[in-house]
């Protein structure tokens, strides 16, 4: 079983999203027989085996085994992931586009950014899982407190010339035989987690604690313009 797999086929896709294939993928996550799944699930047998050949069909579950139970074979299936990604090239005709308004400070344009990014390291792993080879790739995750948005600007500021001073170094565009890769860096405000129903006795926080961010009202702004939608 896979850690994650890319699904690249609007077919899978659409296969995927149905609510009760969702479900019995995520009890796949351990091999069980549709009878099984079905007790567990608490639903028909014959529904849990048509979901489980439309989901054995688009490359989502597979057999593990097969058991003789009697006059009975049981076939016992498994997911082929632990987790899926559903690749923005499910929906290439709509999908969005970097190179269409880059703007560092635009929350949108780093989300196209992310967009191409599921989308091509989930091309190279599906090639790679064909290959039985591994992706050369390297990822940074960290988090960072910033007491001002002045603070803020100048990470960034500081970031971006730290990037473009490696790039500069390391960038050969006449080496033989050199593999392009990408550099993509972002920066964004963590969403606040879902708000705890208050309960008589809960205590109260303060409002400017509970704001999202302390930047200007203008700045938090939902449609700001081009350049300041998340100038903060």
């Amino acid at each position: 079983m896979l850690d994650v797999a890319v699904i690249e086929d609007p077919a899978a896709a659409e296969v995927s999203l149905d609510p009760i294939r969702r479900r019995i993928l995520a009890a796949l996550a351990e091999p069980g027989s549709a009878a099984a799944l079905a007790a567990r699930l608490g639903l028909a047998r014959q529904k849990v085996n048509y979901h489980l050949k439309e989901l054995e069909r688009h490359g989502l579950v597979e057999l593990a085994e097969e058991r003789r139970k009697g006059n009975v074979t049981e076939r016992v299936y498994r997911a082929t992931a632990a987790s899926y990604v559903i690749s923005p090239a499910v929906l290439a005709a709509v999908s969005p586009d970097p190179a269409r308004s880059p703007d560092q400070l635009s929350a949108r344009w780093l989300l196209a950014l992310g967009s191409r990014l599921v989308q091509e390291v989930g091309t190279l792993l599906t090639g790679a899982a064909r290959a039985q080879r591994r992706v050369a790739s390297f990822g940074i995750d960290a988090e960072v407190r910033f007491a001002s948005a002045a603070d803020r600007t100048a990470f960034a500021d500081g970031l971006a010339e730290a990037v473009a001073t490696l790039v500069a170094r390391y960038h050969d565009e006449s080496a033989p035989g050199g593999r392009s890769h990408r550099v993509v860096v972002g920066l964004h405000q963590i969403p606040a987690a879902p708000a705890t129903p208050v309960t008589p006795d809960a205590a109260v926080a303060p409002a400017s604690d509970a704001a999202p961010d302390a930047a200007p009202v203008s700045d938090a702004a939902p449609d700001a313009g081009p350049g300041q939608e998340n100038a903060r």
